[in-house]
């Protein structure tokens, strides 16, 4: 019997045939010896189950009956799932065989590091980091994400500057390698963001709990991208605007709170009109509907929410100024520029 940690990759499958055809046989070829692969199905009309039958019939199959999004249904699935440790894969990423391994070995290393990630790259355009997370997610003052490698739209060349294994705020949900035991810590993802922001609440509580999130780097693999809800997609607009709200309005103090808050709104509102002005009048509607939404979750549904289990943790990876302005008022495009202290 191994005595290595086991290891659970579960990847959440919703009608996603091609890339279960396309990349499930790069996961099966994982080298790491204590492992098992799970694809929880989130209610596919297509051929998926058919195709996971009569392909892979020793793989272990979860089915659900409707989509559960990607928030309850991976609730879902790891309620069923012993294991050390939960790899979440997203199903569109093609991993190499020795991928795993290196996560194992930092957090069994460090017994505080609760999560961590691999470094993503772009599947078409191998080089290039891509958007999901790149070489690890940060977060600024005012709630709003961005990755080691990716600034807003814009994504950097990978030449190893992002290279080294070290603490950031928040591990990309695309390839999330987590204790299981912090997982359920924690009550899990935040079912009422549905998708979309939900591994950021996540880390954010899990840091709050006093535990540490990482960077993996020399576990590398290679991710699509906006396979189920592409970027400018409006739904997509609307649950990361909503789900960004609700984010701050959890897990941030009161005291910051109360003038974040309102220069959000200011910044959301320019980001809206801006769209409106530029022809986009459903990435204005999007964001309006975000902001009613978030008003709806404060007002009915809070009680539907996981909210932290603690406030007395660090914050590692949190930048200390404003990302719109680095960006568009002073034109730093790459991470290094942005959190240069000088």
């Amino acid at each position: 019997m191994s005595t290595a940690p086991k290891v659970s990759i579960v990847i959440l499958n919703w009608n996603g045939q091609k890339f279960l055809e396309q990349f499930l046989p790069s996961v099966l070829s994982t080298s790491y010896t204590n492992v098992e692969v799970i694809i929880a199905d989130n209610g596919s009309v297509d051929d998926s189950i058919s195709f996971l039958q009569k392909k892979y019939p020793d793989i272990r199959l979860i089915r659900f009956d409707e989509n559960y999004g990607f928030a309850k249904g991976y609730n879902e699935a790891l309620k069923l799932v012993v294991s050390d440790y939960y790899c979440i894969l997203n199903s569109d990423v093609e991993v190499r065989p020795g991928w795993l391994q290196p996560m194992v070995d930092l957090l069994e290393k460090d017994k505080n590091i609760a999560a961590c990630q691999s470094k993503l790259l772009s599947y078409h355009q191998p080089k290039m980091f891509e958007y999901a997370g790149a070489a690890g997610g940060w977060l600024d003052k005012y709630g709003y994400p961005f990755a080691k490698g990716r600034v807003f739209d814009i994504s950097e060349e990978d030449h190893g500057q992002y290279d080294k294994a070290e603490p950031i705020f928040w591990a990309s949900g695309a390839a999330l390698f987590i204790r299981s035991s912090v997982f359920h810590e924690m009550m899990g993802f935040d079912e009422y963001f549905f998708a979309h922001q939900e591994e950021i609440d996540l880390c954010w509580r899990i840091q709050l709990a006093g535990y540490k999130i990482y960077s993996c780097p020399s576990s590398v693999v290679y991710h699509v991208g906006g396979g189920t809800l592409p970027r400018g997609n409006s739904l997509k607009t609307y649950l990361n605007f909503r789900n960004n709200r609700i984010m701050i309005s959890k897990n941030m103090p009161l005291s910051r709170k109360l003038w974040v808050v309102p220069v959000r709104n200011l910044l959301d509102a320019v980001s809206a009109w801006k769209g409106l002005f530029s022809g986009d009048g459903g990435y204005f509607i999007a964001i309006l509907r975000a902001h009613l939404g978030f008003i709806k979750w404060w007002l009915f549904y809070q009680k539907k929410s996981v909210f932290p289990v603690s406030k007395k943790g660090n914050l590692t990876g949190y930048l200390q100024k404003n990302m719109v302005w680095q960006h568009f008022a002073r034109k730093k495009k790459y991470f290094s520029e942005i959190i240069d202290k000088t």
